[in-house]
């Protein structure tokens, strides 16, 4: 298949290009390198796939050394004609949108970049999906839009009305909105609500990277909730297969004879299923790095959430999607990456 991968500069973004590169596929990727986080990590992801400096380059289609069938594109999703341009030359079989302005913390101190870049960017990929079929469209929603929902496990078919920060709201609408398209247009939609991501080539701005930097240094770490939190930590493999697997299986419209008519619309959770406390990940990494952490407690931030405990029931049923990396194991691979890369500021 010919798959667009938006956010290839990011994290799962990048892993998942690899993976579908390593199988066969071919793969163009684009990612507007913005700097909400260090871009010197984001060239980095690039590099290994085999994409140079020159990535900087806006609107300039750049060819992989180490991947013939990858090719990559420095574009903001908010250009429309560039991505019409785009979807009107190269004719993908499916798309796979993981391009948005994450973080729940800064969506208080910048909200139009979520509304440009979730909203506006997200309703364009549906236009050009549109316009130019594609066989499937995949996205990335989030566990967020569950906002603080007492009931556990979270279940796709739970009220998710009540978000507690514009991240989360811009990922429900999202959902609105590509089941209007697979409404309106038959494009057939597949939404996945990620649950907490980490692994080797994760964002400086989560727990991970935060908690492994400030215990090498012996600095203190800031624990939220007096450490009274939950998160279904889910590794960056066990994500990627998941993601894999449901690209390759779009939904289907049943036919107007059939019982009951449906549209082409479906929504996942995607997460390990088995939540850790956040102090016993904090003991773990610890563990992994050989030093105790300094700690420092502080109350709920705004925009939290208590718990997170996804339901994956319906993913394993109908992707046979069975993640297996212990919170141990992860937690070594990461380091292990940790310590290598960012050995010149340890």
């Amino acid at each position: 298949m010919k798959i667009l991968i938006t956010g290839t500069a990011g994290f799962i973004g990048s892993f998942l290009a690899k993976k579908l590169l390593e199988r066969g596929d071919t793969v163009v990727g684009i990612d507007n390198i913005n700097d909400y986080y260090d871009v010197e990590l984001k060239y980095s992801r690039l590099k290994e796939s085999g994409i140079s400096r020159e990535a900087e380059n806006w609107n300039v289609l750049q060819k992989s050394s180490l991947f013939p069938n990858y090719s990559f594109i420095r574009m903001n999703l908010e250009d429309k004609n560039a991505i019409d341009n785009l979807f009107e030359a190269e004719k993908f079989d499916a798309v796979c949108n993981l391009a948005a302005q994450a973080g729940v913390r800064y969506s208080l101190e910048n909200p139009t970049a979520y509304i440009n870049s979730n909203i506006v960017g997200f309703v364009n990929i549906l236009e050009a999906c549109r316009n130019h079929p594609v066989q499937h469209l995949v996205y990335a929603s989030s566990s967020s839009v569950y906002g603080n929902s007492s009931k556990m496990p979270l279940s796709v078919t739970d009220s998710v009305d009540n978000p507690v920060s514009l991240y989360a709201a811009t990922k429900k609408s999202n959902e609105l909105m590509a089941h209007t398209y697979s409404h309106l247009f038959e494009l057939p939609t597949t939404g996945l609500r990620f649950f907490t991501v980490y692994g080797p080539w994760g964002r400086p701005d989560m727990a991970p990277i935060i908690f492994a930097s400030s215990i090498s240094q012996g600095k203190p770490i800031k624990v939220f909730n007096h450490g009274d939190l939950e998160r279904d930590f889910t590794y960056i493999d066990d994500i990627v297969e998941g993601v894999v697997r449901v690209i390759d299986s779009p939904p289907k419209t049943k036919k107007p004879d059939a019982a009951e008519v449906s549209i082409p619309y479906s929504i996942y959770n995607i997460g390990n299923g088995n939540p850790v406390k956040l102090m016993d990940f904090i003991e773990t990494m610890e563990n992994a790095v050989g030093k105790k952490a300094i700690k420092e407690f502080y109350p709920m931030q705004p925009g939290d959430v208590y718990k997170t405990f996804a339901d994956v029931s319906a993913l394993k049923e109908n992707f046979n999607y069975t993640p297996d990396t212990s919170i141990q194991k992860g937690l070594t691979e990461f380091i292990r990456w940790f310590k290598s890369y960012y050995s010149d500021k340890l």
